[in-house]
């Protein structure tokens, strides 16, 4: 199949959505898929407000709709709800596309947390997104109940997997980009100097991660934090003594995952969390709060301490045998997810029964775009009839000359109107008629009964159109030399 993923979140960010649609891509593709992505790095972007890390696209509407148009897919699947997403969904609802959505993120929360605005607002602005998808799928049960509770689409069950090679607990070799070799290094440095229990937290550094409730805790230990994100600054001023190493790329993190005692999840909000699994594919034990994610992920493995007093699931997790959280991260697999992914996909795909307008590249303009583009052609139309129809040339001649007739014989207005309405008649006829003889001469120059047919229909209609031209004036005309 030709599969389509439209998504806002991509590289250079690095989060779970990103890392969720990077490993889905892979394992379509060896599935024997054609996967093709629309991703901000086509586009005009600015920064989002209040986390400039996301770029928000500029009016993507037309490029989306010729991507769409271009490539054709089997199968459409919108990731996110920005503007990408948007204009995807409005060109798949206009051109009755089937098509699917995901719920990464709990937006909602994130948007109440930065603005205060009310959750029951953005989730109508959720329920009104998902509404037209055929499916939408949802990391685990917990937030499919989360949206079915709200209304939101018909959710379905897209769980994420982990790649055991890279996050395993034998892989301690620091994997070195080139531009950041010298500061990787030093992180682990840091890391492997310390004679203390080492608790770290992985993952965006923004107000909805819930940082604060992990730094504020009192560890017996050192506190890392690896990861950027716009609460970054205000965090490092405000706790002088936790060690940030700033962003790695996902080969990196296997180093600090492996060296670390602990891995705190202190989030309240996230979906899943990608990052819970990779730190138990290194055997890192897990310290969360008993919300969603964590205890889907997690649960009742024994990979991790889950707890509403974080401190002590900490404390707790400090105790979990390491080969018992490799064990649990083992069930989890991309393969597996990218199976479910495709079959979701495989039920909202509809065979073409015949013509659809969204395969047709001469309608792709919408909007006041279309008004002008449709004034160029009319025009191109009306000059292309003068310069190659002597027949349209002839009753051109023809209107300058009865035109003015029309106000010289005595009549009222509506009568007025009804003599030019005839001249018009005849032109439009006469460009109906030159329409049907391009059209039949596009297909074949040989001599055919049918093609023979369509043109005499069309001199008949402007033979009609003429007759009725002539009866009008005649009418008026004679009633006035009888007059």
């Amino acid at each position: 199949m030709k599969i389509l993923i439209v998504t806002d979140a991509w590289y250079p960010q690095i989060n779970g959505v990103v890392r969720t649609l990077t490993k889905t891509r892979e394992n379509l593709t060896k599935m024997g898929h054609k996967v093709e992505l629309i991703t901000p790095q086509s586009f005009r972007t600015i920064p989002c407000p209040t986390y400039p890390e996301i770029r928000l696209s500029i009016f993507p509407g037309n490029k989306v709709a010729e991507k769409i148009q271009s490539f054709q897919p089997d199968a459409i699947h919108i990731a996110t709800e920005g503007p990408l997403g948007l204009a995807a969904r409005r060109y798949a609802t206009s051109h009755d596309l089937s098509f699917t959505t995901a719920y990464h993120t709990r937006f909602p929360e994130y948007v109440h947390s930065r603005t205060r605005l009310p959750l029951s607002v953005t989730y109508a602005f959720l329920r009104w997104f998902h509404s037209p998808a055929h499916a939408v799928m949802a990391p685990t049960k917990t937030v499919i109940n989360d949206l079915k509770k709200w209304r939101i689409g018909k959710p379905v069950l897209w769980p994420r997997g982990v790649d055991l090679t890279i996050f395993n607990p034998n892989n301690r070799n620091v994997q070195k980009p080139s531009e950041n070799s010298h500061r990787l290094s030093k992180s682990i440095a840091k890391l492997d100097a310390s004679k203390k229990p080492i608790f770290i937290y992985v993952g965006r550094v923004s107000v909805e991660k819930n940082l604060g409730g992990f730094l504020d805790l009192d560890l017996p230990g050192e506190k890392h934090v690896v990861g950027d994100g716009p609460a970054l600054k205000a965090l490092k001023n405000r706790y002088p003594d936790v060690i940030f190493h700033g962003a790695h790329s996902m080969e990196s993190l296997p180093a600090f995952y492996t060296r670390a005692d602990v891995f705190v999840f202190p989030s309240r909000t996230d979906t899943f969390g990608l990052v819970l699994l990779e730190a138990m594919g290194c055997g890192l034990p897990v310290a969360a709060f008993p919300v969603t994610g964590p205890i889907d992920v997690v649960g009742d493995s024994g990979a991790g301490a889950l707890d509403d007093d974080l401190k002590k699931g900490c404390l707790d997790a400090l105790k979990i045998d390491r080969k018992t959280v490799r064990l649990h991260a083992e069930t989890f697999s991309w393969e597996a997810a990218t199976d479910l992914f495709f079959g979701h996909l495989t039920k909202s795909h509809k065979p073409s029964s015949g013509y659809k307008i969204s395969k047709n590249p001469h309608k792709t303009n919408h909007g006041i775009k279309r008004v002008f583009v449709a004034a160029k052609n009319s025009l191109a139309g009306i000059a292309f009839a003068i310069r190659e129809e002597s027949a349209f040339r002839q009753e051109l001649l023809l209107a300058v000359l009865l035109i003015p007739l029309a106000f010289i014989v005595p009549s009222n207005l509506a009568e007025k109107i009804m003599m030019l309405s005839s001249i018009a008649l005849v032109l439009l006829v006469e460009l109906l008629n030159s329409g049907v003889e391009a059209a039949v001469d596009r297909i074949s120059f040989d001599k055919h009964g049918l093609s023979k047919r369509a043109k005499d229909y069309g001199s008949a209609a402007v033979f009609v159109a003429l007759t009725i031209c002539t009866g009008i004036y005649g009418a008026f005309i004679w009633r006035w030399l009888v007059d």
